[in-house]
């Protein structure tokens, strides 16, 4: 049975409701996986999504900021809404939904950016970003003959050199300070995780998700960062079909400086 997960930081879902309904519309992933919401529960546009056929909801939102909402084809069930660092800010949401014949955890994750200092005794946010990826090592990838976990999201962390357009010149900008991608590949090895994007791309290769708002022409400087990641339990690799970056969406009208990645299984 094929098995579609998709991931997208939307940079705000009513604003960039639009290009929402077209990938749902071009790409029907059987679940979408959306960060940075910025929209309180209440205010969720779920009509919007019920109409194009996703009628299976779960969100975790507030007003104005962060926020992640799982959307489904097929029922899904909340599982939890994890607080991390003691702060009630959004960031987390796990659901379980069923795919030839197996119970998939689903982890939806928006990890905080971390501000423009990566220092974290003068930087408060990047010191949380390195709290909040210290207390991910606490989400294991649970599986048995029955089950799997599949874990998405905007992660801000480019860990690998060539997920970045310059490992030289970024390695004291936040996103891909060692500090950081040590412990982003720590974290995502002590919990069993694969790293399913680089699975079938090899580590020489460029590969990226995030393109700055602040290029004045994205495409042509192509300076970009993979800080959106699919990640799965080491049971699912066999299931693993490949996955697509939906570079185009990039310049779709109003777009978000992400991305879609879409993942997909072939679970019998």
């Amino acid at each position: 049975m094929p098995f579609s997960v998709a991931t997208w930081n939307i940079n705000s879902v009513r604003l960039r409701m639009p290009i929402v309904e077209r990938l749902l519309i071009e790409q029907a992933p059987d679940v979408l996986c959306l960060q940075e919401t910025k929209v309180p529960d209440e205010l969720f546009p779920e009509k919007a999504f019920r109409k194009l056929g996703y009628g299976h909801i779960a969100f975790h939102g507030q007003k104005g900021y962060h926020g992640v909402a799982t959307v489904a084809r097929r029922p899904i069930e909340v599982v939890e809404k994890r607080r991390f660092c003691e702060i009630d800010d959004s960031r987390h949401l796990s659901v379980t939904v069923r795919a030839g014949g197996k119970a998939i955890l689903l982890h939806n994750f928006y990890v905080p950016a971390g501000g423009d200092e990566p220092d974290p005794e003068i930087n408060r946010k990047f010191r949380h970003k390195l709290d909040f990826v210290a207390e991910m090592n606490a989400i294991r990838a649970e599986h048995d003959e029955m089950s799997g976990s599949i874990l998405v999201g905007d992660l801000n962390i480019a860990p690998l050199e060539h997920d970045v357009w310059s490992h030289k010149q970024l390695l004291k900008v936040v996103s891909h300070t060692p500090v950081e991608t040590e412990s982003f590949e720590a974290m995502r090895r002590a919990g069993d995780w694969v790293d399913l994007m680089r699975l079938t791309v090899p580590q020489e290769q460029k590969l990226y998700t995030w393109w700055s708002y602040r290029a004045q022409d994205w495409e042509a400087s192509d300076r970009g960062r993979r800080l959106d990641h699919v990640w799965s339990s080491p049971n699912l690799v066999e299931h693993f079909a490949g996955y697509e970056i939906l570079r185009p969406a990039r310049g779709w009208e109003r777009p978000s400086d992400h991305v879609p990645v879409i993942a997909r299984f072939d679970l019998e």
